[in-house]
């Protein structure tokens, strides 16, 4: 059986109400070669002593001023040494102790990336139901016009290929990143098993008037601007009929 290194990356700022989950998903997995990275923001509250409770967990970690999420994820990829790198971010969760002995199992052969489904959790990391958004297992970087189809902390990505964060976007960075990847890679192997457990309210959520606007800027650049309105307008009468729809059951 190939034994790939996995590097998880983890970026933080106050986050000690929610970091401790996240070490503790990681400490529960079966599999057995994983680089757990912590890149701090220079937190003022408990993080850092949630980080050092942990040294069987936490492989390395830095805590430093930073430009962002997307410049701490970039921090993370340096730092990574594994063949695949995983963004687990504080208050995310792994959904199944076993998902990497599933991934590379005897089995296994090298896919440049591995994806699957994901669940939302509240703060107190109790279920909100699965994503709305669902993936299907033959997906391309073209599938990415209907947008986000397979959440960030539910994508491993071979390194060797992995790109940087384009710190241009503030917002929706992580959806071209995801969909770089995709574009880069020529063996994926998609799953209906749950990858991983999400923490509902993200940077995005907080601000979907600017991340829709950067989003269409990626498409934009990705696909050309005629099909880039006419798969938004797609999207959102799709949206529409269905709100529609639930209104008269």
């Amino acid at each position: 059986m190939i034994n790939p290194k996995i590097s998880i990356i983890t970026v933080t700022f106050n986050a000690e109400n929610v970091l401790e989950r996240t070490l503790k998903s990681i400490q529960r997995q079966e599999y057995n070669n994983i680089e757990s990275i912590i890149v701090d923001g220079a937190s003022n509250d408990g993080t850092l002593e949630i980080v050092k409770k942990y040294p069987d967990v936490v492989t390395k970690w830095i805590s430093e001023k930073d430009n962002g999420l997307y410049d701490a994820m970039n921090k993370g990829l340096d730092l990574a040494t594994g063949d695949y790198v995983w963004f687990l971010n504080a208050g995310d969760t792994i959904a199944k102790k076993n998902i990497l002995d599933y991934f590379f199992g005897e089995e296994f052969t090298m896919r440049d990336i591995y994806y699957g489904e994901t669940m939302i959790v509240d703060k107190k990391g109790k279920s909100r139901g699965n994503r709305r958004l669902r993936t299907k297992q033959d997906m391309t970087w073209k599938d990415f016009r209907w947008g986000m189809l397979v959440c960030h902390q539910s994508v491993l990505v071979k390194r060797t290929i992995a790109p940087k964060y384009n710190l241009n976007y503030k917002i929706a960075a992580d959806y071209e990143w995801v969909l770089e990847s995709f574009k880069r890679a020529k063996l994926i192997l998609g799953t209906k098993h749950k990858v991983s457990c999400y923490l509902e309210g993200g940077l995005s959520r907080k601000n979907i008037f600017k991340a829709n606007k950067e989003r269409f800027q990626i498409m934009k650049k990705y696909y050309g601007l005629i099909p880039t309105i006419w798969y938004n307008f797609l999207m959102v009468f799709r949206f529409l009929y269905t709100f529609a729809k639930l209104r008269r059951i």
